[in-house]
């Protein structure tokens, strides 16, 4: 009893990618195709540290504050940041029933159920008051001050 060896499928895809990988395990085979091989990594390694300093540095603008919403009460309910540069609002819900921080002014909204942290981020604003408060709880208002 013999067994036929089982049909591959030789789609034009395939073809092209066999090729190609062929191709390349020659190349690495040769003295001149290695070097070619060694600057394409080269090239590679200082972009992704070229983008690696541009992430650190855009990272570096983010201003962090910190913001407690706790059934109706926001601590603090003035925050002061300043003018230009990127803000990142931690907000955390202290209280027993859910919150929203909500900004007509800076268009963010975030929910959050009780015992939730989360954060939003806020374009770089202009010297000027922009009102926030929370959704759930009409009476918690506070204002992000841009200086």
């Amino acid at each position: 009893m013999s067994t036929a060896p089982a049909p591959t499928l030789r789609g034009p895809v395939r073809a092209w990618r066999e090729k190609e990988m062929s191709v390349l395990f020659k190349m690495s085979r040769r003295p001149a195709a290695a070097g070619f091989l060694a600057a394409r990594a080269a090239a590679l390694f200082a972009s992704l540290l070229a983008v690696a300093v541009v992430t650190s540095a855009h990272a570096a603008d983010v201003v962090t504050v910190n913001l407690e919403l706790g059934d109706g009460k926001l601590s603090p309910a003035r925050i002061e940041v300043p003018a230009g540069q990127r803000i990142k609002v931690v907000l955390k819900n202290t209280g027993k029933s859910a919150a929203e921080f909500e900004s007509l002014q800076l268009r963010k909204e975030k929910v959050l159920a009780p015992g939730v942290e989360s954060y939003v981020i806020i374009a770089p604003l202009k010297a000027g008051e922009y009102k926030f408060f929370d959704d759930f709880h009409q009476t918690a208002q506070g204002v992000i001050v841009a200086k």
